[in-house]
């Protein structure tokens, strides 16, 4: 690879890392092409990427970017799985990583925020944009007799979540 190339990498990964919603930072040593290609289709399908490259010029590329925290991750045949939707990527990793042992995630960012591998699996069991999205319609578009029972727990979590984002767009 010339330098001219290196650049256009570092270029691209600088892009991942701040657009991304999440990076997760997974080992994939002895997976074959075949399974490399199906956690591929599954990120694909999941509106989520995969990409593989050098750990040097991901480190370049994290310089100054607010998930460089996770530069120290970046040893040994590393996976980048990323999203802008800061769950489904996370998801990816951790339903393939359960079906091949090979696939050993490492950690990841979110934002500015390092996560490790607990992290990362419990990002993925948080619901995604578009289950939110759906779950929101759903109590919307119910007669009123059915959201008294749907503003329970669940919907108790999500009005207060809206009020606290409500409170701080007020305050800035």
């Amino acid at each position: 690879m010339d330098r001219a190339q290196k650049e256009k990498v570092v270029e691209e990964l600088g892009q991942i890392f701040e657009s991304s919603g999440v990076v997760v930072v997974a080992h994939y040593a002895g997976l074959t092409v075949a399974e490399m290609q199906d956690l591929r289709a599954r990120a694909r399908d999941a509106n989520s990427s995969v990409r593989v490259a050098k750990n040097r010029l991901a480190k370049i590329a994290l310089e100054g970017k607010p998930c460089a925290s996770m530069a120290g991750l970046l040893t040994g045949m590393t996976v980048l799985t990323y999203s802008e939707d800061p769950v489904s990527a996370a998801k990816v990793a951790e339903d393939f990583a359960k079906e091949n042992k090979k696939f050993e995630i490492l950690g990841g960012a979110m934002g500015e925020n390092a996560l490790d591998r607990a992290g990362v699996e419990a990002v993925s069991k948080m619901p995604s944009r578009d289950e939110l999205i759906a779950q929101i319609a759903s109590c919307i578009g119910a007669p009123a007799s059915n959201i008294a029972g749907a503003i329970g727990a669940p919907a108790s979590n999500i009005a207060s979540i809206l009020s606290t984002i409500e409170e701080k767009a007020e305050a800035a």
